[in-house]
């Protein structure tokens, strides 16, 4: 029985954080020694650049092709960042079609599931960048994930989606999904000397209280320069706020799921191609 836990990085409103958070747990937990792979759910493709391909629009193979093609397997896939030490699953803006297509699939909700389980064994955790919305891309990413970690945009506006995305998880929870479970709330472009950015905190904290990650994650131009690095914060900015802040989720990641690990066992894997430019 595989112990991998598969972490859905999901917000239905964009610019919240979604990639920067996945990119920088993913390389959190592998600087942690943990083997990690990290798929880019998203038809912007914005993990894949920052995992260093710099044109995934060239790309052969992607996550696309993953979902709407039988003979195609997750390892087919299978990239490499070697900057940020974890392997990943690629897109580009052919995976906006995906939909369309696997909505005449047969359990359409579970295809990406079904399509990962091969890989299990080869990985501790698995991040998942989930797109801006709410539909059946999303949807496959929380029916196989075992848990959600939803980044909150410390704005008015970035609240106001929250009970939408829980409808949803609580349906794919009752429906789809018994083990899912919200991981936590991580308050995210936070502007600690702005009145806004900490009322909102506090309604935040206020609403969802236990939920909310002790932790948040300051606004900064770092995390916009770090894609053009193919890096993490971890490795542009290893000292700066913002590195230690996704540190210190990886640590409560790990602490949060350190009673249910027992025995795993161990493939090996395969040879992964790197990410290009």
């Amino acid at each position: 029985m595989t112990t991998t836990r598969i972490v859905s990085i999901a917000n239905q409103k964009g610019g919240v954080g979604k990639t920067t958070t996945a990119v920088n747990i993913a390389a959190a937990l592998a600087e942690k020694g943990e083997r990690v792979l990290a798929v880019d759910l998203d038809p912007q493709g914005h993990l894949t650049i920052n995992m260093g391909c710099r044109r995934p629009d060239d790309l052969e193979l992607t996550i696309y092709d993953v979902l709407t093609n039988h003979r195609t397997t997750a390892a087919d896939t299978r990239m490499r960042s070697d900057n940020i030490g974890v392997d990943f699953l690629p897109a580009n803006i052919e995976l906006s079609g995906a939909e369309l297509q696997l909505v005449t699939e047969l359990g359409s909700e579970s295809v990406f599931k079904e399509k990962l389980e091969p890989l299990l064994d080869e990985y501790d955790y698995i991040i998942i960048d989930c797109p801006p919305s709410l539909g059946l891309l999303c949807v496959n990413a929380l029916v196989a994930s075992t848990e959600v970690i939803i980044p909150l945009q410390c704005e008015y506006f970035g609240m106001k989606g929250m009970q939408q995305l829980q409808r949803t998880i609580d349906r794919v929870r009752a429906k789809l999904n018994s083990k899912l479970r919200i991981a936590g709330i991580l308050p995210t472009i936070y502007k600690s000397r702005t009145l806004h950015s900490q009322e909102v905190l506090e309604l935040v904290k206020g609403a969802y209280g236990d939920m909310v990650y002790n932790i948040t994650v300051d606004a900064s131009i770092r995390f916009a320069e770090t894609p053009l690095a193919a890096q993490s914060i971890l490795q542009y900015a290893p000292n700066s706020p913002g590195a230690k802040s996704y540190r210190a989720l990886a640590t409560a990641i790990l602490k949060a799921g350190a009673a249910e690990i027992p025995g795993r066992a161990v493939r090996p894997r395969e040879r992964v191609r790197a990410a290009k430019s």
